[in-house]
């Protein structure tokens, strides 16, 4: 990265928010399981597609070879919902940057291997995002067979 990261949090209450913020089962995540649950499809739980690559899917149907991404509004820079920090915002530019850089990267090493990538927002309705996911699923299924 090219900017310097800060050694320390910027204040206490900075440092206890970040320190709060989960990487894995939050509650978008949560009501997405529960809602792709719901319409009958079982997955694999924070699980790496492709072992050999250091990235871990949310969701995976690993017979049909699909993976599923939610992506935080702020750690991702959503268009609709991302806000720029206060402190340290070049820091946090480059962080978000990176971030998404990252996610492309990941999308097309998962297209290489013959992955289906879905991604979603943490702020999109749950129900919405597992008919996405539904669906990703069914037209693989119906590819994988032919």
């Amino acid at each position: 990265m090219g900017v310097e990261r800060p050694t320390r949090a910027s204040s206490e209450g900075v440092r206890k928010s970040m320190q709060s913020n989960r990487g894995k089962d939050t509650r978008p995540e949560l009501a997405l399981r529960r809602a792709v649950h719901a319409l009958g499809l079982r997955y694999r739980v924070s699980v790496r597609p492709l072992p050999s690559v250091r990235r871990t899917a949310d969701l995976v149907f690993p017979k049909v070879k699909v993976a599923v991404f939610m992506d935080g509004c702020f750690w991702h820079g959503c268009p609709d919902h991302h806000t720029k920090s206060a402190t340290n915002a070049e820091y946090w530019a480059e962080k978000v940057r990176r971030n998404r850089e990252r996610d492309a990267e990941t999308d097309r090493l998962l297209r290489e291997a013959g992955w289906t990538v879905v991604r979603v927002w943490e702020h999109e309705e749950a129900i919405r995002s597992a008919e996405l996911v539904a669906e990703a699923v069914r037209a693989a299924r119906q590819s994988h067979c032919l």
